[in-house]
């Protein structure tokens, strides 16, 4: 049976996530302010049947499909908020799922580090796709479960505040994000992006 870890709605993609989420992309390339729809799955192969059930039954663009070691994750995209729901329900009617099937969303771990120092900063910095964290700033550290629910994060937190997305990992069996900016806007970020978690269901 599939077990649906993450079904979750972005209305506005925010340029940075979209920059970041991009780098993991093969498929159809989103555009800032669209709409998305993100699903994380296991076992992970059920996720191409998924997208097919998807991508017949409303007007999307599938940009990112991956089929990892456990888990499987598809997002698509449309300028049209309702074709983006089209999609979300015919996933959820294939599953014979509701919203409340969904498990919700869990905070693994939460920081924030204060004027990093600048090895910390450099040894962060290595092998990122993101914006470089510089010495002196403020760093926030968000792992949450599922995966998935780093891009909600991420999303929020920048609506919310003025920071640099540093890395964001939405696939496997937990998701990471790391944001940077001043003591202050990194502390408004942790709070748009924990409480859009807890909206969502999280302790």
């Amino acid at each position: 049976m599939t077990d649906l870890r993450a079904s979750i709605f972005i209305d506005q993609l925010q340029p940075q996530t979209l920059a970041y989420l991009s780098t993991w992309m093969r498929g159809s390339l989103p555009r800032a302010r669209m709409a998305a729809q993100i699903v994380e799955i296991a076992p992970g192969l059920d996720i191409e049947a998924l997208t097919d059930v998807v991508l017949k039954s409303a007007d999307v663009r599938a940009g990112l499909l991956v089929v990892e070691r456990q888990f499987g994750t598809l997002q698509f995209h449309s300028r049209s908020t309702a074709e983006v729901q089209a999609g979300a329900d015919a996933v959820m009617q294939q599953l014979g799922r509701t919203a409340s099937d969904i498990a919700p969303p869990k905070i693994l771990a939460s920081k924030i580090v204060t004027n990093i120092e600048n090895q910390h900063a450099f040894l962060m910095n290595r092998n990122k796709m993101g914006s470089m964290v510089l010495g002196g700033e403020s760093v926030y550290l968000l792992e949450c479960q599922s995966a998935a629910y780093a891009v909600m994060a991420c999303n929020e937190a920048e609506k919310e505040a003025d920071i640099k997305v540093i890395d964001m990992r939405p696939i496997g069996a937990n998701g990471r994000l790391y944001l940077a900016g001043t003591e202050a806007d990194v502390r408004n970020a942790r709070n748009a992006a924990e409480g859009a978690l807890r909206a969502a269901g999280a302790e």
